[in-house]
């Protein structure tokens, strides 16, 4: 049952932290089956309360799981970087088309605002103790925010979006719990959900976002949090729709205990409408990232919330970094605030980019798909030739397999810094590797 390892230990402690030792080893693999606890009682000699007490701080700890009758098992490893390696290494001469980057031409300038928020910081600088958010950055972000219908609710700032959902799920669950997930999805997120010892429940998508009825069926089995991306769906480019916004606000309303957290990363390069989800439910956290907008390397978000979920966030903050910069604070108020990023044009810019290759895929029998955003999403029959087959051809696209869990094979292309030019020769050799693609969903 488990290769030959021999658990020990006459404490509850002592036999859990026996067994994480070995998982963390390897001496335990991932979906190894651990003997009954009746069993290991009378092997180690104890009570078999001692086993199940051992058994419950494991599965808190996320290293293993419990299926009634099925027994426990070795989780499946927390993965840290594993979707980011399944990745195509681009040799010289090829063009790379799988990065997820914004266009850095679309970027706004930099210069004048952090040296603003310097020169600030110079008269009136920030010291332990003070205010952790911008007070600047508080205001312009809750207009922002009032304006698009976002409800009411406190102002956290964090170093991304990637940062927010970890301290909000973080917040609320415990490790063994269920998060619906979109799939296809970011595959970063994808990530993260196990690494903090959750369960992953994919929820499939189409052009409007996540299908109503996926959502309810992953709430009825026990889901306790839904994300959900409202624009720019990552790599799909789905855009949460009116009518689908108020289709999963009535199913949400039927659970009203689910945490809810919306990633509004398109936020300065979307024109689409925002349609948030946020207050159909108990709690709640909105973020909004700077990433695509302003840069990358900004690392800065704003989140808003319940008054729980914002408090919780702020105070575990706090015990660790203790607040993001606040002269890249200032200087992202100043931005937002002088409307350094000209949004219809540069959702123009992508969205022309896009529906270029879409219609170039189109002419040769390929459906694609991308409303918003910086990438089209194109299903194929086989995921891996068709990935090799482009690099032979001289395009590096992104693997479906980073993004999927069990949603149909496809593959990434980020029209981001796509010229004209290049538009026709990659949707033949698109067409050339995958071949004519039936008009269907992508989940």
């Amino acid at each position: 049952m488990l290769g030959g390892y021999r658990i020990e230990g006459r404490r509850a402690a002592d036999i859990a932290a026996d067994v994480e030792r070995a998982v963390g080893s390897g001496q335990l693999e991932p979906g190894q089956l651990l003997p009954p606890m009746r069993e290991l009682a009378v092997e180690l000699g104890v009570n078999p309360n001692t086993v199940a007490a051992a058994y419950r701080t494991l599965r808190e700890r996320g290293v293993i799981e419990t299926a009634g009758r099925r027994g426990s098992r070795v989780r499946p490893k927390p993965a840290t970087t594993g979707r980011e390696s399944i990745r195509v290494e681009v040799p010289e001469g090829v063009r790379e088309v799988a990065h997820g980057n914004p266009d850095p031409a679309l970027l706004p300038s930099l210069v004048g605002a952090f040296a603003w928020a310097a020169e600030l910081s110079g008269r009136e600088p920030v010291l332990y103790g003070d205010d952790p958010v911008e007070p600047e950055l508080a205001r312009v972000a809750r207009a922002a925010l009032d304006a698009d219908g976002v409800p009411a609710g406190p102002v956290a700032v964090t170093s991304g979006s990637l940062d927010t959902i970890e301290r909000v799920l973080a917040a609320h669950l415990k490790p063994g719990d269920t998060v619906a997930v979109e799939d296809p999805g970011w595959g970063s997120l994808l990530d993260l959900v196990p690494a903090l010892g959750l369960r992953l429940a994919p929820v499939r998508v189409d052009e409007d976002g996540p299908r109503p009825d996926d959502v309810r069926a992953a709430l009825e089995s026990g889901a306790r949090a839904l994300i959900v991306t409202d624009r720019a769906q990552n790599p799909t480019g789905a855009v949460v729709s009116a009518a689908r916004a108020r289709a999963l606000r009535a199913v949400l309303r039927d659970h009203p205990e689910t945490l809810l957290i919306e990633d509004d990363h398109g936020h300065g390069f979307v024109d689409q409408p925002l349609h948030p989800l946020a207050g159909a439910t108990r709690h709640w956290a909105f973020v909004r990232s700077m990433a695509k907008a302003f840069g990358p390397d900004l690392r800065l978000a704003v989140v808003t919330g319940d008054a729980v979920t914002l408090d919780r966030v702020r105070g575990r903050q706090r015990l660790g970094p203790g607040w993001v910069s606040r002269i890249t604070q200032r200087a992202v108020a100043r931005l937002w605030a002088d409307g350094a990023v000209d949004t219809r044009a540069v959702a123009a810019a992508y969205g022309a980019r896009r529906d270029a290759l879409i219609a170039a895929l189109a002419d040769h029998g390929v459906t694609a798909y991308g409303r918003s955003g910086l990438n089209v999403w194109i299903p194929v029959p086989d995921e891996t030739g068709a990935v090799s087959r482009l690099l032979h051809a001289g395009w590096a696209v992104a693997p479906g397999a980073r993004f999927r869990l069990g949603a149909p094979p496809g593959i990434r292309i980020t029209v981001a810094t796509l010229t004209p030019e290049e538009t026709g020769p990659l949707a033949g050799a698109v067409a050339a590797a995958c071949g004519p693609t039936p008009m269907r969903g992508y989940a």
